[in-house]
């Protein structure tokens, strides 16, 4: 079994139909640092694990076995000390399939849902697409980093119609890592209202020097009894083709109505190859979770002195995740202008912030998961763009 992984070995794409690299969203000659996909080689005994299954050629119908459950189990205690048993667990196709169907199975159209923006794009779609009201928590931006603002929270908690506070942790876009002790007065005011927590943690593993990772609900039986937490080995072992992922609750009931939907939607197979991977990966790739966020705090720091070599752009050092949330405010563009600069000058396909609310305006979120030769390109290439006459002639 391997116990290292080469970070900086390249990748060559052929006609794959990758998402990230598709010719109708980054042309020719534009590096992809958007859609948050690592550029990293999935580990090797996840790669030998398929190989062998296709081998065997064998690739019908599969349930969910008592494999899933335990390596789910070993997982959480393992890396954050969750002592989570194995009745609690449950496959589910992915984060926005799982959530999407929690949404569906404990709330009625019209009731509101309560998320922390900037956030991840597809839950605010998730809530438009299935009739929820969407209410915005916005996270206050200070000098040491995003916090949450308590008192808008309770005032959105304690309208009539919320039935749900969606949580995600580690944060994206704003890779904050929230403390033990602002999880729990998150969970106070949501038993103080009767919310059910939907606890988002698929960036979990990707946690920096001086911050740690807290499942929400490990923090308190009665948190427990009203959360369903969603994992995912997609972000951190470059499987997110494969569909697959867990959702874990201590709540039988809560369990039994999401599976409901599942079911109903026709969801709930899981994909041979998306199951074999979890297991595998969560099992015997300890190693490669270690490396990863070895070489990615490496990325941080060349991020930080980089972008401090670019006047007008700054940005806080993620605590969790592998996003860079760049802070262009300073320049003046407006969004459209700022996303063509990034495009057409600086030759970077990067997500525009206001996909992540309109607390996103002026700021550019780029993806760092890369080899530290492509991460010093894009900077050199912002700081080629901001060097010509008509940098912001857009």
């Amino acid at each position: 079994m391997p116990n290292t992984h080469d970070f900086e070995a390249p990748i060559v794409y052929t006609d794959w139909d990758s998402k990230k690299r598709s010719s109708e969203i980054v042309p020719d000659g534009v590096i992809p640092m958007w859609i948050a996909d690592t550029d990293f080689r999935c580990p090797q005994p996840v790669l030998d694990a398929l190989s062998e299954r296709l081998q065997a050629g064998i690739l019908g119908y599969t349930v969910t076995s008592q494999r899933l459950r335990s390596a789910v189990k070993r997982w959480e205690k393992v890396r954050f000390g969750w002592e989570v048993e194995e009745n609690w667990v449950r496959f589910s196709p992915g984060v926005i399939a799982g959530v999407t169907a929690a949404v569906r199975a404990l709330t009625n159209p019209g009731d509101n849902l309560v998320l922390q923006t900037p956030c991840y794009t597809p839950f605010m779609r998730m809530a438009r697409n299935n009739g929820r009201n969407l209410l915005r928590n916005p996270l206050r931006r200070t000098e040491t980093g995003w916090e949450i603002d308590f008192a808008d929270l309770e005032d959105k908690l304690r309208q009539p119609r919320t039935r749900m506070f969606i949580l995600c942790n580690p944060q994206n876009p704003t890779g904050r890592v929230f403390t033990p002790e602002e999880l729990r007065e998150v969970g106070r005011l949501c038993r103080k209202y009767d919310i059910t927590v939907i606890s988002d943690e698929i960036h979990s593993d990707f946690v920096y020097s001086g911050h740690r990772h807290t499942p929400f609900a490990s923090l308190s039986e009665e948190f427990a009894q009203h959360c369903i937490t969603f994992i995912n080995p997609s972000k951190t072992f470059n499987v997110a083709g494969l569909h697959t992922g867990a959702m874990i609750a201590r709540s039988e009931q809560l369990l039994s109505r999401v599976e409901d939907i599942l079911t109903a939607q026709k969801s709930i197979s899981e994909n041979v190859f998306g199951t074999l991977a979890l297991c595998t990966a969560y099992e015997q790739c300890d190693y490669y979770a270690d490396g990863i966020v070895r070489h990615l705090e490496g990325n941080i720091q060349t991020a930080v002195e980089r972008v401090g070599a670019i006047s007008g752009l700054s940005f806080q050092p993620p605590e969790g995740t592998y996003l860079f949330w760049l802070d262009c405010r300073a320049w003046g563009l407006s969004q459209e202008k700022l996303e063509r600069f990034f495009l057409e000058k600086a030759k970077l396909r990067l997500s525009s912030g206001t996909e992540y609310g309109p607390e996103g305006e002026g700021y550019m979120r780029m993806n760092g998961a890369c080899t530290r030769k492509t991460l010093e390109e894009a900077f050199r290439r912002i700081q080629t763009a901001l060097a010509q006459p008509d940098a912001f002639h857009l």
